[in-house]
């Protein structure tokens, strides 16, 4: 079961990196704003998804506390970013951003690093964690 939440911590790392190629797509794409972030919010369901399944992952293949809080922390931070986006747009009028607006929506960019960074983090300890222990090996 370790091997499988280390499985699911690679998975979810690999999709926080497209996370980040699509939203930068996005950003620079001449169509409308809805249209040329789709892919990036289609994506963002599945990303919190996959963070409450390491979380749950993590708990059923008892991970040390340290471990599963790490998990747990990555699903809240992917719960967040779709409350940054809604509270960014909510700064705007009918399409037009602000400042403020613009200022909370990097907010959404700064959590997605944090999400990188914290995950980087379990996915280091999962594959520890997998590994066969390496005085079991060594004593017998």
């Amino acid at each position: 079961m370790r091997k499988a939440f280390a499985g699911v911590a690679a998975l979810l790392m690999v999709v926080v990196v497209i996370q980040f190629f699509l939203a930068g797509s996005g950003a620079f794409d001449n169509g409308p704003v809805d249209e040329a972030f789709k892919p990036h919010r289609s994506l963002g369901y599945l990303t919190v998804i996959l963070a409450i399944v390491l979380t749950l992952a993590a708990a059923v293949a008892r991970m040390p506390g340290r471990i599963i809080g790490l998990a747990g922390l990555v699903a809240g931070l992917t719960l967040l970013q779709p409350v940054i986006a809604v509270v960014a747009k909510g700064f705007g009028d009918e399409g037009t951003t602000t400042t403020a607006g613009q200022i909370v929506f990097g907010l959404h960019a700064v959590n997605g690093l944090v999400i990188m960074a914290v995950l980087r983090n379990v996915l280091m300890a999962s594959r520890q964690q997998a590994a066969p222990a390496h005085s079991a090996r060594t004593a017998s």
